[in-house]
């Protein structure tokens, strides 16, 4: 399974922004193997957590881990059948260590969205 989590500028901490992270980390289970690549949805003057979850989705993510994220983005992350789980604020691969031991919870309060706001 890939696990996808969005990543601040230092690439090893979980960002609290979903849409514009300025990188996600794509954790892949099976060969323990990590790819870091830049969003293209950062610096989207619009719609930047619809494009970002669609970005997730098209790596073929099956779990994400963020601290937040919009409904609009949650919809799509969802319907491409992506568990979505609440992240702690620890860097990254603790994370995916504690998405592993089950002691993670998928992410259920979804806000409204910012909305073009940075």
């Amino acid at each position: 399974m890939i696990i996808a989590i969005p990543l601040d500028e230092n690439q090893k901490d979980v960002c609290v922004s979903f849409g514009r992270a300025p990188y996600y980390l794509f954790h892949n289970t099976d060969t323990n193997t990590d790819e870091i690549l830049e969003n293209p949805a950062a610096q989207a003057p619009g719609g930047a957590g619809i494009k970002a979850a669609q970005f997730v989705a098209d790596r073929k993510a099956g779990a994400l881990i963020t601290i937040r994220c919009g409904e609009n983005s949650a919809a799509v992350l969802l319907d491409a059948g992506i568990a979505i789980y609440k992240a702690k604020k620890t860097p990254a691969h603790d994370n995916i260590k504690a998405l592993a031991e089950g002691r993670l919870a998928r992410l259920e309060s979804f806000h409204a969205g910012f909305h073009g706001k940075a």
